[in-house]
């Protein structure tokens, strides 16, 4: 598995666009949208209607994916608490 960024295509809102993210990042986003059963592009436009204007959607998609895992994670361990 190669560390460097890889350009894959995106429809947000109808419009095309390219999000260049290391191939664990776009693996791991396209885990969460069958979890939530929902498209790519769908999760992806998700992600940019939420992100800040100074965010790129890069960034934006790996903090998703960042704060999805830790969020489960989190949840896994109150649930293990007594």
């Amino acid at each position: 598995m190669t560390a460097r960024p890889q350009k894959r295509s995106l429809t947000l809102h109808g419009h095309r666009t390219s999000v260049s993210l290391e191939a664990p990042f776009w693996e791991a986003f396209r885990d969460i949208a069958a979890e939530r059963q929902v498209p790519l592009n769908q999760l992806a436009a998700e992600v940019d209607d939420a992100r800040s204007g100074d965010e790129g959607l890069a960034s934006a998609i790996r903090l998703y994916v960042l704060n999805h895992y830790r969020s489960a994670t989190t949840s896994s361990v109150v649930a293990r608490s007594p």
